[in-house]
């Protein structure tokens, strides 16, 4: 299932086309997973510059809900933009895919994943900044310990030609940003890699981090299908599902309060139904809900309580 999308020039347009490539190649292998459900595509463009595709799923035999969607979006840096995500320029351009899909079985876990890139100009239109992030993370809601290690080596296996430290320090990074904060860091699943700001200091520089970002991006089918495919007939009851749906509010609390993709969709005109794609279609907020002590439901939240390590032999 590893896609084999690999350019070798970077330029912001082959950059838009590798985006573009990634995301037929994911809903392909999701589609033939779920094998009832299809995407539907939703074109749509931004007052002010650009557009996207957003690509959904929904109501399928593995897929509740799912969404691979990309944009292409430009325009004046804004008042709001300078004040909430702390850029300055003229104008700017942004282009990524952003992936959310949320399974039916409780068994199968949520995954998110985002590869960007963002370029920040002056009135001249010269280029005064760029930058790479993006990284993927798996929400799982009973917790298999070999489904987590396949996931994180993966993962591994993909980012460390690019440097022997990098899995380590991009890990960190995705365990203290996809936390809630306000409850006491506790995070939202069992992690995965994250990073930001990636500033490519020449043109060479600039090819090596487009290739790490096709490495990422090229080893999400491998890092999560396996697993779908090994949990998605697993029965489950309603005491399952309600555990899901507890944990999925989770999930909701941390992209409405804390995520900056979100933050950053909305403070720009982005297009709002795209943006809360990501949120579950059920959900529950129980009062002060505790799982019983010593049940599997409760060995999830200490994972998520207390990040763990799930690849050995590393630095």
């Amino acid at each position: 299932m590893h896609s084999s999308i690999i350019m070798n020039h970077f330029s912001k347009d082959s950059w838009v086309q590798y985006i573009h490539e990634l995301q037929n190649t994911i809903c392909s292998a999701l589609e033939q997973s779920d094998g009832k459900a299809t995407f539907i595509e939703d074109k749509w463009e931004r007052e002010g510059g650009g557009g996207g595709k957003t690509r959904v799923i929904a109501n399928g035999n593995v897929f509740e809900k799912g969404g691979v969607n990309t944009s292409v979006v430009f325009g004046k840096v804004s008042d709001a933009m300078r004040a909430q995500l702390k850029i300055d320029g003229d104008s700017w351009f942004a282009c990524g895919l952003s992936l959310v899909i949320h399974p039916l079985n409780p068994f199968v876990p949520t995954t998110h994943a985002n590869w960007r890139y963002f370029e920040l100009y002056d009135a001249g239109n010269n280029v005064t900044d760029r930058w790479f992030g993006g990284g993927a993370d798996l929400t799982p809601y009973y917790l298999f310990d070999e489904d987590a290690t396949h996931f994180h080596q993966t993962l591994y296996n993909a980012i460390t030609p690019f440097g022997a430290d990098l899995y380590a320090q991009y890990k960190k990074h995705c365990d203290h940003y996809f936390a809630n904060k306000h409850r006491g860091n506790e995070m939202r699943g069992i992690g995965g890699v994250f990073y930001d700001y990636l500033r490519p200091a020449d043109e060479a520089d600039a090819e090596r981090l487009f290739s790490f970002q096709q490495a990422n991006g090229n080893c999400f089918t491998e890092a999560y299908m396996p697993i779908v495919e090994k949990r998605k007939n697993t029965p489950w009851s309603a005491a399952h599902k309600y555990w899901q749906e507890i944990r999925r509010g989770r999930y909701v609390e941390f992209n409405l309060i804390h995520d900056r993709g979100t933050i950053f969709g909305l403070k720009t005109n982005g297009r709002t139904e795209s943006i809360l794609m990501s949120l579950p279609p059920t959900v529950r907020f129980d009062y002060n809900y505790q799982p019983k002590s010593g049940s599997e439901e409760a060995r999830l939240l200490d994972a998520c309580q207390n990040p763990k390590e799930w690849v050995s032999g590393y630095k």
